[in-house]
């Protein structure tokens, strides 16, 4: 054990044992205050200034810990993006606007019923067809019977 530890630890022992003998009646908290003067006695560097150690505090004075501070980052620069405008929008500006435009808010339902839609489609085409072979029927019949 380092000597001067060991004198420390010794004076330290007699101070309790005064503070003992003065009628404290706590002999329990003298061993525990010197072993935390022991241990803040081995933090000491060797010129002398504590350790600091530091988790959740930000030090008020942090000129003696400038080595632990971070630069701060440097910002890139970005050169200035310029587009022609006449070139991107072509001969026609509301075509380009068509195709920017967002989708309505009911293009899902469109897209979820769209084999329905094309079924109804077929059968409303056959259904026209249908009714214009009654109305050229219906026609033929008159033409026949007025003759």
């Amino acid at each position: 054990m380092d000597p001067a530890r060991k004198a420390r630890l010794a004076a330290l022992r007699a101070e309790a044992a005064a503070a003992g003998d003065a009628g404290d009646g706590d002999a329990g908290a003298a061993p525990a205050a010197e072993q935390q003067q022991a241990d803040a006695g081995e933090q000491q560097q060797e010129d002398g200034q504590p350790v600091l150690r530091f988790r959740n505090y930000a030090p008020v004075a942090d000129e003696r810990i400038q080595h632990e501070k971070v630069a701060p980052a440097q910002v890139p620069e970005f050169e200035e993006v310029t587009v022609d405008v006449d070139a991107v929008l072509g001969d026609n500006p509301e075509e380009v606007l068509i195709n920017v435009a967002p989708k309505k808010a009911n293009w899902d339902l469109r897209r979820d019923i769209a084999g329905s839609l094309a079924r109804l489609e077929r059968r409303t085409q056959a259904a026209m067809i249908k009714l214009m072979q009654q109305e050229e029927q219906r026609r033929q019949e008159e033409e026949q019977q007025g003759e």
